[in-house]
């Protein structure tokens, strides 16, 4: 496993329907990788299947020192980085341990505790937000630092 010190985790773009490949032959050279996925139930004419969801499509996070970052063009379908401002695009490790406990469930607030208008800390992120919008069990919050929605369930 990488240090944190050093690695960062970037975005790469990869040909549509290959992440899950592409994930598991970087993972054969040595890097660090994530593709968040979830388990859905797709139903047939005939059957029904379990299949893994790409939640990220044409999108693979890989966790890199400066050195390394050539290495994930050895593997086919990788097509390039993401870039932002000119840069290609960094994100925080704390943001990918939030997408991690999204995708496993474990961030939950009581719906007791929420309303539309007010203010929650979001959990794993720790970063303040605006509940924009209630749907049952599920919870859309504005991060204004961020500039972005999430969504939780609530219990």
């Amino acid at each position: 496993m990488k240090t944190v010190k050093t690695a960062l985790w970037h975005v790469v773009y990869v040909k549509p329907r290959t992440e899950l490949t592409v994930a598991k032959r970087l993972k054969g050279l040595g890097i660090e990788v994530y593709v968040p996925t979830r388990t859905e139930v797709r139903q047939w004419s005939d059957r029904k299947k379990k299949v893994q969801v790409v939640l990220l499509p044409s999108m693979v996070l890989v966790c890199l020192e400066e050195k390394e970052i050539n290495l994930v063009f050895q593997v086919p379908g990788v097509v390039r980085y993401l870039f932002e401002q000119g840069k290609r695009a960094i994100i925080q490790h704390q943001e990918i341990k939030a997408m991690q406990a999204y995708v496993s469930g474990e961030v939950a607030l009581s719906k007791d505790a929420v309303q539309v208008g007010g203010e929650i800390t979001v959990p794993q992120l720790k970063e303040q937000g605006v509940v924009v919008a209630l749907q049952g069990k599920k919870c859309l919050a504005r991060l204004e630092r961020l500039g972005a929605v999430v969504s939780f369930q609530l219990q």
